[in-house]
């Protein structure tokens, strides 16, 4: 078992009891809601006659169902309009705060808590949202959790959870030119498995981790659970306190200089003990795209398809290829797109869109792409917009849309239309993720899918940079 790593500490110091079952309930410190998964919870809470235990822990948005391009009201999915009322109504009767569509904090709401400064070091913080795990770039537990948890936590403030294991990723050295965050997470998702973080919590180190910057670090601990984990996160330093210092709900003067003294001291201890420790070098790392179904079936754009009986999971080999149509041996840079997207709670931020914008500029679109760029929050567009690079897109021919989760999982307007071929910088490449059961979906950096929707197929984006 783990022992003094920053897993532990926030676990042992969050514990309220040990459950009949050997569960812990667990103390949730920050609960993040958005319009999906909450209905459902305010409908059993009031049919349970409960009440919000610590209304002022709760903060939602809304981020799913929201059109990037016509957002006015009612929308014309009736499904989404009465999600969204359901939201506001709860929100409005439990006394949430709620950031809606006429709000500066608008946004997904993985890039709106860290963006206000309430997502902070040695916390719990759970969402109805399986890429919760982005906020553990902080150093923060956070938990992926469904609409029956998200009442619990409503009702209670607690969650009862099973511990974790803790296996710590150690990515050392400097990544090479044209090499980004998403390439790294997806390198360790092929590498470890989909199902290879199952029943732990990643723990993210070494030079090339402690190099990045907050969004970098986001992109990473935001795939943790397409590789099994419930739980990733970066150990917090000098970057996580530099990116909260001023923030909306950060502390302020001393109270925030206790702050860091308490941040600094959940970090792993030197001597901590880990239930598994991998060794990875970001000199093997280049640009990656998925090929398959899911995202651990990944290749280096440098090369190739792979073959079947060359793959660890050949029967998840042979579906991929059955759905897709593509055939092994097949060079990486010859697969064609039909639309690029930039965006998701995974690529949204300022820095994913500086680097796609640098692709982009002086350049235009393949006329065969219908290419989008989608900000994670209106601060996003809106400091976007303020460096120019919005027209930067618009100018290279790319679509330049209003803050939301977008054509990431297609419960709004930006879907896949048939068998369409997507270069997208989301996080699931599962089938029918983006709106349509015969599209298909290949995983990449903001970089590498402004490349290909310039190009018009896979591009290793180095050769444009």
């Amino acid at each position: 078992m783990s022992q003094r790593t920053l897993f532990d500490k926030v676990w042992e110091s969050h514990t309220v009891d040990i459950l009949p079952t050997g569960q812990t309930q667990l103390f949730i410190g920050l609960h993040l809601i958005h319009e999906v998964t909450s209905p459902q919870a305010f409908a059993m809470m009031r049919e349970q006659g409960l009440k919000v235990a610590f209304p002022e822990r709760t903060f939602a948005t809304v981020d799913h169902i929201v059109p990037t391009d016509v957002r006015s009201r009612p929308f014309a999915d009736e499904q989404a309009e009465e999600m969204i009322q359901v939201l506001e109504g709860g929100t409005r009767d439990y006394g949430i705060e709620y950031y809606g569509l006429d709000s500066e904090n608008q946004g997904i709401v993985h890039v709106i808590g860290p963006q206000l400064g309430l997502t902070q070091p040695g916390m719990t913080l759970a969402c109805g949202d399986s890429h919760t795990a982005t906020h553990g770039a902080f150093g923060t537990l956070a938990f992926g959790i469904g609409t029956t948890q998200v009442k619990d936590v409503l009702a209670t403030q607690t969650l009862a959870m099973d511990r974790l294991k803790v296996r710590r990723i150690n990515v050392n050295g400097k990544l090479s030119e044209g090499v980004y965050a998403k390439d790294v997470i997806l390198y360790i998702i092929q590498r470890l498995g989909v199902g290879g973080g199952k029943g732990h919590a990643y723990e993210y180190a070494g030079s090339a981790i402690q190099g990045m910057t907050m969004d970098e670090r986001m992109t990473v601990c935001n795939m943790s659970i397409e590789g099994g984990a419930l739980v990733g996160y970066v150990n917090p330093d000098d970057t996580t306190f530099e990116y909260l210092k001023d923030r909306r709900f950060s502390p302020k003067g001393e109270a925030f200089d206790r702050a860091v003294a308490y941040w600094r001291s959940v970090a792993s201890d030197a001597n901590a003990e880990y239930d598994d420790v991998v060794e990875l070098a970001a000199a093997d790392i280049e640009p990656t795209v998925t090929w398959g179904i899911n995202p651990g079936q990944s290749v280096g754009v440098s090369g190739r398809l792979p073959r079947i009986e060359d793959w660890p999971d050949r029967e998840g080999a042979r579906r991929a290829y059955q759905h897709t149509g593509w055939t092994p041996g097949t060079s990486v840079a010859d697969i064609p797109i039909d639309v690029a997207f930039v965006g998701s709670c995974t690529n949204s931020r300022l820095s994913d869109l500086r680097a796609a914008a640098k692709v982009a500029q002086g350049r235009h679109v393949h006329p065969n792409v219908r290419a989008l760029v989608v900000p994670g929050s209106y601060e996003v567009k809106r400091l976007a917009e303020q460096e120019g690079l919005d027209r930067i897109f618009e100018e290279a021919g790319f679509q330049w849309r209003e803050a939301g989760c977008s054509m990431c999982l297609a419960m709004n307007p930006d879907k896949l239309q048939g068998r369409e071929i997507s270069a997208s910088s989301s996080n699931r490449n599962f089938i029918g993720r983006q709106g349509s059961a015969t599209g298909r979906t290949i995983l990449m950096s903001p970089a590498m899918v402004a490349a290909a929707a310039i190009n018009g197929h896979i591009t290793d984006v180095r050769e444009l940079l």
